[in-house]
Order: structure tokens, then sequence, then C-alpha cells
């Protein structure tokens, strides 16, 4: 065994042995997009972050705008449904239009009445653009909306029986 030269330049006591680059990366869980990076990156602009959500919400606008605009109670605007044309018998979505001209037109018992179900899903939808948008607004990620079996299949009753309910004598004031 040879003796250290002692000529030779001695590394300062602070210096440690250089790792590897990936070595030197902490193991970080991963982040949303919004969250600042490794290193204090900076965050994605609030504009970026809320483009999906008012992009949404200007195509459900333009929607309901031009379903305002046009009456689809008139003919020739709107296709007739497959289902009521060869049956006769009113699916869950007939009357959704008219439901959704008069709601825009601020007539809610005319909406409920051309289709209760379509509103209410107007209401539910919106309370989750709200969210969702609120999330956004904050960096956080978009919810996620995991129905259970048994949620899928309560709604898929209801709007059975609803289906069933109106096109039976006694149900002619569920007729959109």
């Amino acid at each position: 065994m040879t003796a250290a030269d002692p000529t030779a330049p001695t590394p300062p006591p602070s210096a440690a042995p250089v790792a590897p680059a990936a070595a030197r990366v902490p193991a970080v869980p991963p982040r949303w997009a919004g969250a600042p990076g490794p290193g204090g990156a900076p965050a994605v602009p609030r504009w970026r972050r809320l483009a999906a959500p008012a992009g949404v919400f200007a195509a459900v606008a333009g929607a309901f705008a031009y379903v305002g605009a046009v009456d689809p109670g008139r003919p020739g605007h709107y296709p007739v449904c497959p289902l009521y044309r060869f049956t006769g018998l009113y699916c869950p979505g007939c009357g959704g239009l008219r439901s959704a001209h008069a709601f825009v037109h601020g007539d809610l018992p005319a909406a409920l009445h051309d289709n209760a179900p379509a509103v209410a899903a107007y209401a539910v939808l919106a309370v989750l653009w709200l969210v969702w948008a609120a999330r956004s607004w904050r960096g956080r990620p978009a919810p996620r909306i995991d129905l259970r079996p048994l949620q899928a299949w309560s709604i898929a009753a209801l709007l059975l029986v609803f289906s069933v309910v109106r096109n039976l004598p006694f149900g002619a004031w569920l007729h959109p």
C-alpha cells in the first residue's frame, strides 16, 4: 500500500462525491399540472386551467341559445324521435328539446311538464360544472364521478318507470 502524496490537493471537507443525475432526483409523488413542479417551477396559469370548463360552458350555452331561439314545437326544425315516429311511444328523452326551450324562456312549469328528468339533469349537470370550475380555479384536478352499480341501476330504473308511466293512459299528464 502506498502512502498518499502530501503535495496533492485535497478536496474541501464539504465536497461529496457527485452522484449520477438519476440518483440525485428525489422520489416525488406525481403532481397535477396546476401544482408547482420540482424546484418551485411556476404553476399553470389560471386562464389555462379554466380553458376546458369555459369551453364546455360555451358549447352548452350555445346549444341552449339555439334551442331557445328555434322553437322545437314548430315542425321541420328538429328530427322526430325515431321511437315515437315508428311506435307512437314516448322515450325518456321525448320532450327534452321542448323542455330546454321552456327552461331558456324561464317557464319552469312548462319545462317540468315537457320532460321533468331533463330539468333535473340540467340542475345536476350545472352543479357538477360549478364544482369542476371551482376545482380548476384552485388548481386541483377535476372531480371523478364514480357511480356505483346500485346508483346506475337506480337511475336506469327511474327512467324506465318514467317511460312506462308516461305511455300509460293514466300517465297522459307526462306527455310532452
